[in-house]
């Protein structure tokens, strides 16, 4: 059949003389119109139904990958320098160590207070009272208050001050308030020092 004849059997097509039930004797125009149609839906649907999906999938796993890659880079870090992390392990937990113990226990506190006494004492300064308050307790450790108040001169409180921050406890002083005494030239202070006992101690 010639092309003129296909192009001119595609003119007349009219869908509504198609009989359905009689395809096998359809035009040529028909046939491959309904080829052609066909051909395209299953194309459509197949990447719909079927491509897609693969192509989501795809992307799902290809994040994963990524997500492994890293995974695995920082691990793989990590075991290179496994060595080190241990090296500093150790470091810390002498360093540690080092802090505990510098944090009085429960039967080390009369003898800090008495510390505090006899620094004041080397420092010249009148103590008025030494008096430790309630404990405060937080994640990790326990809070001892100690409100101090003594009497000297500028340069007695000063050396006072060096004394305690020179002790081997761990010692902070706070809310330190300063006023001109009635004793003569002297100073009155009143201070808030804090030393700080391990929760893990008994």
């Amino acid at each position: 059949m010639a092309l003129q004849d296909v192009i001119e059997q595609l003119n007349d097509f009219d869908v509504n003389d198609i009989d359905w039930n009689r395809a096998g004797v359809w035009p040529v125009a028909a046939r491959v119109f309904c080829g052609v149609l066909l051909a395209v839906t299953i194309i459509f649907a197949g990447y719909f139904f079927v491509v897609e999906d693969l192509r989501i999938t795809e992307q799902k796993v290809v994040k994963k990958e990524e997500q492994l890659r890293s995974s695995f880079k920082i691990k793989a870090f990590q075991a290179a320098n496994l060595d080190a992390y241990r090296e500093q392990m150790m470091e810390m937990e002498t360093s540690f160590g080092a802090l505990i113990a510098q944090l009085p226990s429960d039967t080390e506190v009369p003898g800090l207070l008495e510390d505090i006494d006899e620094k004041g004492a080397e420092s010249g300064l009148l103590i008025s009272s030494i008096d430790l308050r309630a404990e405060k307790k937080a994640e990790y450790y326990v809070e001892l208050p100690i409100s101090i108040k003594v009497s000297g001169t500028y340069h007695d409180l000063g050396s006072f001050v060096s004394g305690i921050a020179g002790m081997p406890r761990i010692v902070t002083l706070h809310d330190y308030s300063i006023k001109k005494s009635t004793k003569g030239a002297l100073l009155d202070m009143t201070i808030l020092a804090k030393t700080y006992r391990y929760k893990g101690s008994k």
